[in-house]
């Protein structure tokens, strides 16, 4: 039995548990308070997946009468096959079965249907050795036919990582999700309420807070609030999370409150305190934290400003325990090494600062609390943190999912990381900003980085300064270069559609990532609509933006996204050959079709030059000698031998350091008294040492009596010594 019984509903990710109910009951630890978690999502997705669950999917199909897709019927006349096959192509993607991959690949083996017709070149895009990584993605498309199955047939709202997710997404009013949770339960809502009344009835809980984090978890979230006052009215039932936050701040409508009894908004940890304090008898209403609830008449909103939050450093590590972590899968659909993170391996998730360091672009609701307060992590704690994560689920992979990661936060962590030893791999979201020197990118590399997503948005230096992002596309070119070549991937997000941007634009826009492509210094991208929210600049004020608010009264439900006129043009239309570009740039393909291919209407020539990203990426100035930078040496394996060179006569005592590393060995050659003293140097600037600025180096370099330190440092044999491990950041 547990106080607190907290809910993702379906569905999210596959692969990895979203994070927020971990952080909760890690916080819920810190406070003596017994919870139990579960991801609907990944249950439901093992329940249905499996050869019970499809002989149940064809059976019902069979009993209704319709007519179905070429593709569906396919699919269902070779159903004895897929019954056959599921359990091993689930298991093989939990990781159990890595032998069934030769057989997976033969392609004789899985029944196959129009998902396949995409693979075009399979060898091609693994190679011939990349076994299983070929049949990840052969199984994915697998699993996909069977979505579109249950789609077409059984269930309309069905998706992998979304459920309804129409519903949701811009749900000014209650009335359609209202009349939706009025109807017979769906095929996936059986399940997921199988799935849920378990967990309910063994844990017989006081309080069921159900996270939310995205519109494709609210219609599922709703039904799972519904069935519990129906058949547990006594059990008190709270929603929460990202959705929340954002859309429903001015919810009006009480229907809502027929199957919640309170909503919460921002940071989970003190309203999910005072709650349970409440359920419990021992505070009153008025004491609850951001809370939403229907009083009698109309929707109160209550925050003791008494309750304070509490600070990062106080929260507890996220607990993923009671997650059944040997059940995600790893899917593999778009054969592309870094945008298969977000789909692909078991990832703990942790965050290295609250909010934003930044949190100045207009189009983002910087606003809201969870972007504007920004409160960082002590690296020493964020290691705690991982050691204990790393200690509970046997995974050494992190996600951080932060707004944006602060460069300063990121070093700190990279040498906390190192000092300690700790073998991890970890990936994170940042602003492309200058901070990101090649140093830098080297020191993240080498304590694991593995890669990194960042908002390029518009790349149009005019619309990143309207949205006033603080880069510019040759800074953008420049950092992504750093990263890449130290060995760290790189995704952009990217954005079409701001406001006043012209075709002219979009399609330059399209051209400068066609080059950062073709140049190989990004990696993935991902293009998305503009879209004016309530808590953004542009929505609180679109007449400076030159765009009209379609309305100008809120809804009663959801009130985030504003509808938009932008007098220039209609942006939607591009969004499909923006995709279709883009698709190919990720394969490395079609890099010298004309821009105007990928569209089926005409579009401006872009005015970009076809060197431009180039140029910046080879035309970069040599980073600045600041002497207030820290020097880091991370290698260990250095030797010195002294020799005497002999030129026309002339005798030198010089020296070869010698540097080892797992690749390479590098000598360097000095005189023999500035080897000594650089020999003697370099193990005092380990991570694990005495921070030294360059300043310092160069006062310990002067007191030997010698000149010109900075044309020492800067020398080619010394300044290469970036790449075996002596760092200036």
């Amino acid at each position: 039995m547990s106080t607190v019984v907290l809910i993702t509903p379906p569905f999210t990710q596959l692969n990895t548990p979203y994070p927020a109910t971990a952080y909760l009951k890690g916080f819920l630890n810190t406070r003596g308070v017994s919870s139990f978690q579960a991801d609907l999502g990944i249950e439901v997705t093992n329940l249905v997946f499996s050869s019970e669950g499809l002989k149940d999917v064809f059976n019902r199909i069979g009993g209704l009468e319709a007519e179905w897709s070429d593709n569906c019927k396919r699919i269902i006349a070779l159903q004895d096959q897929y019954v056959q096959t599921i359990d091993i192509v689930m298991s093989f993607l939990q990781g159990k079965r890595p032998t069934m991959a030769q057989q997976i690949c033969q392609r004789n083996f899985l029944p196959e249907a129009d998902r396949f017709k995409q693979i075009a070149d399979i060898t091609w895009a693994f190679g011939a050795m990349g076994i299983q990584d070929q049949a990840k993605h052969l199984a994915t498309m697998y699993l996909e036919d069977l979505s579109d199955l249950i789609k077409e047939t059984l269930d309309d709202h069905f998706g992998f990582s979304r459920y309804a997710e129409r519903l949701g997404r811009a749900a000014s009013e209650y009335d359609e999700l209202y009349e939706a949770l009025s109807q017979p339960l769906t095929f996936i809502d059986e399940k997921t309420i199988q799935v849920f009344k378990a967990i309910i009835e063994k844990e017989q809980p006081k309080l069921v807070a159900i996270s939310v984090p995205f519109p494709g978890n609210l219609y599922a979230g709703l039904r799972c609030a519904q069935w519990l006052k129906m058949h547990h009215p006594t059990i008190k039932v709270a929603l929460g999370g990202g959705y929340a936050n954002t859309e429903l701040r001015s919810l009006s409508d009480t229907r809502v409150f027929e199957v919640l009894d309170f909503i919460t908004l921002d940071d989970g940890e003190a309203p999910i305190e005072q709650l349970i304090k409440f359920v419990e008898g021992t505070i009153q209403q008025d004491q609850l934290k951001r809370c939403l609830l229907n009083d009698g008449e109309k929707v109160s909103y209550i925050n003791n400003a008494a309750c304070t939050d509490y600070k990062q450093g106080q929260v507890g590590t996220p607990d993923y325990s009671d997650f059944k972590l040997d059940q995600y899968i790893s899917a593999l659909e778009v054969a592309n090494p870094m945008h298969r993170l977000w789909s692909d391996g078991r990832w703990n998730k942790l965050t290295m600062a609250h909010g934003c360091y930044w949190a100045k672009c207009t189009f983002c609701d910087i606003n809201l609390d969870y972007i504007q307060r920004y409160e960082p992590i002590n690296a020493s704690i964020l290691c705690d943190r991982m050691e204990e994560m790393m200690a509970q689920t046997g995974e050494n992979g992190f996600h951080f999912v932060d707004e944006a990661a602060p460069p300063s936060l990121m070093k700190a962590l990279a040498l906390e990381i190192i000092k300690r030893k700790l073998v991890v791999s970890w990936w994170t979201n940042i602003r492309f900003e200058k901070n990101f020197t090649r140093d830098l990118c080297l020191l993240l590399k080498e304590s694991g980085c593995i890669a990194v997503s960042g908002g390029l948005e518009v790349a149009s230096d005019r619309l990143l300064a309207l949205i006033q992002k603080g880069i510019t596309v040759e800074q953008v070119a420049q950092v992504t270069k750093h990263f890449t070549e130290a060995g760290i991937m790189v995704h952009a997000y990217l954005m079409y559609g701001f406001p006043t941007q012209t075709a002219q634009e979009t399609i330059d826009s399209l051209e400068m990532v066609r080059q950062l492509f073709k140049t190989g210094v990004l990696q993935s991208a991902f293009w998305h609509l503009f879209t004016m929210t309530a808590h953004s600049p542009v929505g609180k004020n679109p007449a400076a933006f030159k765009v009209e608010r379609i309305g100008t009264g809120e809804g009663r439900f959801a009130n985030n996204d504003r509808d938009h006129h932008d007098p220039v043009g209609e942006h939607e239309r591009f969004g499909d050959g923006l995709r279709k570009a883009l698709f190919n740039y990720m394969h490395a393909l079609g890099f010298e079709e004309p821009l105007h291919k990928w569209f089926d209407f005409k579009v401006p020539k872009t005015a970009v030059a076809p060197d431009l990203i180039l140029n910046y990426i080879t035309n970069e100035p040599l980073p600045p000698f600041k002497l207030e930078s820290q020097v880091i040496w991370l290698n260990k394996s250095v030797s010195i031998d002294f020799f005497t060179q002999t030129k026309k006569g002339n005798s030198r005592e010089m020296a070869n350091i010698t540097l080892i590393t797992k690749k390479q060995t590098y000598t360097l050659t000095v005189p023999s008294e500035q080897g000594k003293w650089l020999f003697e140097l370099l193990p005092t600037l380990g991570p694990e040492k005495a921070k030294q600025s360059l300043k310092q180096v160069q006062d310990s370099y002067e007191k030997n009596g010698w000149d010109d330190f900075e044309l020492f440092w800067d020398n080619k044999p010394m300044s290469g010594l970036h790449k075996f491990g002596l760092l200036r950041i």
